[in-house]
């Protein structure tokens, strides 16, 4: 049975969720206020730049009054910094809030702990990690990119029922389902960066966009090394921000940034610190072959979401990465498919 803590945390958590694929770089974040069992005030970081969860919830409480006498849920710690947005911590304490229930400690150096010790020092009681793996997973994101540097890595490709990704000549091939389609759509709304290589951009010629799904469009991401995609090519349309990543010196155009890299260094450690300095927190990487393999060999990845086929097959072509790097988390089947979701070990 859930104590009336882990209750309101849990609520607190779902409001949080709400503002999934809109407040990256920042957190998803939600805060319930309870005076004598009852919500007051509630809210949640609705998009990046907004007002954070704590400055919502305040405002939703008709009588303020009731604000030192009442029990403030936020599931990660309150902010101590000027951003975007003055430090909510400091608002709590102007409202004399007296009683804070915190899911998470903040893993950004920019807070990490001093939020936490300016409510303490307000002479207010504090109470740390109520469903704590449960908001770690809510932002395994912003705790990734916070605590290793890189952004979460989800990777994401679908295969025949004998195991081939693509045809021998890497014609286009429609694996998955209508259903499987949408949901990838919805999946690339979630995150703020999508990437693909050379031959994936080449053969399959994909937009990369959400246009299956009511969502935001992420950031593009490809790897052209050496600058021989034609420019045709819809990732070069100027529809949506697009990163190349290459060995050549370009310059930028409308919606399309080239980014040199060196030849004579290794390549992933190389994207995954442009993309941290670009504060980039998630990217759904969606082939080809060489680049997921590449990305599971050298142990860069988080999560695998494969679409398995019940239905086609392929008489030769281009064999599935091997997911032996993984951990087999779930199997869902979803009409001709099959999801199967994996984390990495």
């Amino acid at each position: 049975m859930a104590t009336p803590d882990e209750k309101y945390m849990r609520r607190a958590l779902e409001l949080a969720r709400l503002a999934s694929g809109h407040t990256s770089p920042n957190p998803m974040v939600g805060c319930v206020i309870v005076h004598k069992g009852q919500i007051i005030g509630e809210g949640w970081h609705r998009h990046y730049g907004g007002p954070h969860a704590e400055v919502n919830a305040v405002a939703a409480v008709e009588d303020k009054s009731l604000l030192p006498k009442s029990r403030v849920y936020v599931t990660l710690e309150p902010c101590s910094h000027y951003g975007k947005t003055p430090p909510c911590a400091d608002l709590l304490i102007s409202h004399g809030v007296k009683d804070v229930v915190i899911c998470n400690t903040d893993p950004n150096p920019l807070v990490a702990g001093r939020g936490i010790k300016k409510l303490f020092e307000s002479g207010a009681q504090v109470k740390v990690g109520v469903l704590e793996d449960e908001g770690l997973e809510l932002n395994k994101r912003f705790f990734t990119f916070h605590t290793q540097k890189r952004p979460f890595i989800l990777l994401k490709w679908a295969e025949t029922a004998n195991g081939f990704i693509a045809a021998a000549n890497y014609a286009q091939q429609q694996i998955s389902g209508k259903l499987a389609q949408r949901l990838v759509h919805k999946w690339r709304s979630e995150e703020q960066a999508i990437m693909v290589g050379s031959r994936t951009a080449l053969y399959d010629n994909p937009h990369l966009n959400t246009r299956l799904w009511p969502g935001q469009n992420p950031l593009r991401l490809v790897i052209d090394k050496q600058l021989l995609l034609p420019t045709h090519l819809h990732l070069f349309d100027g529809s949506q921000p697009t990163v190349v990543y290459t060995y050549k010196r370009q310059d930028d155009r409308e919606n399309l940034y080239f980014v040199q890299l060196q030849e004579n260094e290794p390549l992933l450690p190389q994207l995954m610190h442009d993309l941290h300095q670009r504060s980039i927190l998630s990217v759904m990487v969606e082939g080809g072959t060489f680049l997921l393999e590449s990305l599971l060999q050298e142990n860069l990845w988080d999560e695998a979401l494969v679409f398995k086929s019940l239905e086609k097959n392929l008489p030769a072509g281009v064999k599935a990465p091997n997911m032996a790097y993984g951990q087999l988390s779930s199997i869902q089947t979803l009409g001709p498919d099959q999801l199967l979701h994996y984390f990495r070990s």
